[in-house]
């Protein structure tokens, strides 16, 4: 038998040492002085000393990509080829002539108003239009209606 081979019968409880009391010494494990010291300390975990913190710095850092999606980009040119007079312009009717693709529902969809415009197009509410492209439709007799079929209050 060899004293390093010997094993305790029971197992003590190691206790919790509070405040100034047990063996943790003067400053009880809180270091000396500063905010952390003091007794009911909080600091905030995003808190970095005053720099930019992480979130912050990650906008910055190469290539950085935003959560908010854009706009999937149409001009007024590609609409007049693809649709006839009378017609209307919405999500649907725009992945069933192929200008668009398999459309997320909370995908944006804008039309710019590039090149010329003629035909008299009612476009859906859901669709955004830039300003050139809602003046163009107008003149071309067209217009912006809501999800129930109505006229916009606004065009």
């Amino acid at each position: 038998m060899q004293v390093n081979t010997l094993k305790l019968n029971s197992k003590k409880k190691k206790r919790k040492t509070i405040g100034r009391g047990g063996k943790k010494g003067t400053y009880c494990g809180k270091g000396n002085k500063g905010q952390k010291a003091r007794s009911g300390a909080h600091v905030d975990p995003l808190f970095e000393g005053g720099r930019s913190t992480l979130i912050d710095h990650m906008k910055k850092k190469k290539g950085f990509k935003s959560r908010e999606t854009k706009a999937t980009v149409l001009s007024l040119d590609q609409i007049e080829k693809e649709f006839k007079d009378g017609e209307i312009v919405n999500v649907e009717s725009l992945v069933k002539t192929k200008l668009l693709g398999k459309v997320i529902k909370r995908e944006k969809i804008k039309i710019l108003g590039a090149g010329k415009f003629s035909k008299k197009l009612s476009f859906s509410k859901d669709i955004l239009l830039s300003e050139s492209a809602k003046e163009a439709i107008k003149k071309a007799g067209g217009k912006v209606i809501n999800d129930q079929g109505t006229k916009d209050k606004e065009q």
